[in-house]
C-alpha cells in the first residue's frame, strides 16, 4: 500500500518537551495510506508470554500476530524474551548473574527471536531488527539516527523488531530500561504512535477494594500510590506491573493512549483498541502532530 509522508518527503525530529525521550524529542514524520488515517501502535511483550520457561511459545506468537491489522496499521513490537530463549537453547535452568554470561545468554536467544518472528511473518511483513540501548535516546546525534531509521522502515511497509541491546549493554542489563517497558514508552514517544499496548499475563491493573483485588478499567492519572501497591516480577523477567505504570506514565504525557492487557487472551489486541480489555490509561494531553 503506498504512503505519502505527511511532513515531507524525509524524516524529522521536532522538540516535545521533557515528556518524550530524555531529550525531549519526537521524530516527526507520519506515513498516512491513501484515503484512510493510519493507526501506528507499538506492542510490548513480556518475557512471560514470548517464552514460558525459557521455550519459545510458537502457537502463541502465531495467534498474537493474526491479530495484526497488517494492511491498514502500522506497528513496532518490542519483545522480550532474549535472554529466556538463549537459556533454553544453552541447558540453563536459572537466569543467569554473571554479566560475561547473560551477554551470551541474550545473544544466542535474541537469534533464536528473530528467526521465530520471520518465520511468522514470512509472506505478510519484511520485519528489521533494532537493538536498543538508553545512549540512542540520551544522545541527540543517534537519537536523529533511531527516528529516521524507523520512519524510514515504517514508509517500506518493514515491520521493526525492537529489543534491548542486552548482549552489549551492561546497563539494560541492570534495568535500566525496567524489562522493555521503559523502552516501549520511549519508542511509542519518539515515533508519536496512537497506541501503546502493553501485553502481560494478567488481566491488568489490580486495586484491593474490601480486601479483594478489583481490575481498574481505567486510570487518567498514574499516581505514587499506584506504584507503591505493585510488587513482584516474572521468573525470567526483570519487570513488574510497577515498571508498567512508569512506562504507561511516559507514554501518556507524551499524548498516547495506553492499554495493559493480558496478552492470552484470543483477541487481545483489536479489543484493547476498543478498550474492552485490560486497564486503559488516558492521554494527559493531547498527542502533537506532524503539520501537512
Amino acid at each position: 500500500m503506498a504512503r505519502t509522508p505527511v511532513s515531507g518527503p524525509g524524516a524529522s525530529c521536532r522538540s516535545n518537551g521533557p515528556t518524550g525521550d530524555p531529550g525531549g524529542r519526537v521524530c516527526a514524520t507520519r506515513f498516512v495510506p491513501r484515503g484512510e488515517l493510519l493507526v501506528r501502535v507499538v506492542i510490548k511483550i513480556g518475557t512471560s508470554l514470548v517464552a514460558p520457561n525459557g521455550q519459545i511459545n510458537f502457537t502463541w506468537m502465531r495467534s498474537l500476530i493474526d491479530q495484526l491489522d497488517l494492511a491498514r496499521h502500522e506497528y513496532v513490537i518490542v519483545s522480550s524474551g532474549a535472554i529466556a530463549c538463549g537459556m533454553f537453547s544453552l541447558g540453563i535452568r536459572r537466569r543467569p548473574k554473571k554479566l560475561g554470561l547473560m551477554q551470551a545468554t541474550a545473544a544466542v536467544g535474541q537469534s533464536r527471536l528473530m528467526q521465530t518472528y520471520e518465520r511468522l511473518l514470512f509472506g505478510k511483513k519484511v520485519v528489521a531488527q533494532l537493538l536498543l540501548s538508553s545512549d540512542d535516546f540520551s544522545s541527540p546525534l543517534r537519537y536523529q539516527n533511531l527516528c529516521k531509521t524507523l520512519s524510514q522502515l515504517l514508509r517500506m511497509e518493514v515491520l521493526p523488531i525492537v529489543n534491548e541491546n542486552d548482549s552489549v549493554s551492561v546497563r539494560e542489563l541492570e534495568g535500566a530500561f525496567g524489562d522493555n517497558d521503559e523502552l516501549s514508552a520511549l519508542v511509542a514517544s519518539a515515533l508519536g504512535a496512537d497506541w501503546l499496548v502493553l501485553l502481560t499475563d494478567v488481566d491488568g491493573f489490580f486495586r484491593a477494594q474490601g480486601g479483594k483485588p478489583r481490575l481498574v478499567r481505567q486510570v487518567r492519572r498514574v499516581t505514587p500510590a499506584m506504584e507503591a501497591a505493585c510488587s513482584g516480577k516474572s521468573q525470567l523477567g526483570r519487570g513488574g506491573m510497577r515498571s508498567k505504570l512508569r512506562a504507561a506514565l511516559r507514554a501518556t504525557a507524551a499524548g498516547i493512549q495506553v492499554v495493559i492487557a493480558n496478552g492470552t487472551h484470543p483477541q487481545v489486541i483489536p479489543l484493547a483498541l476498543q478498550r474492552r480489555v485490560g486497564t486503559y490509561f488516558s492521554p494527559l494531553r493531547a498527542k502533537l502532530e506532524s503539520a501537512p
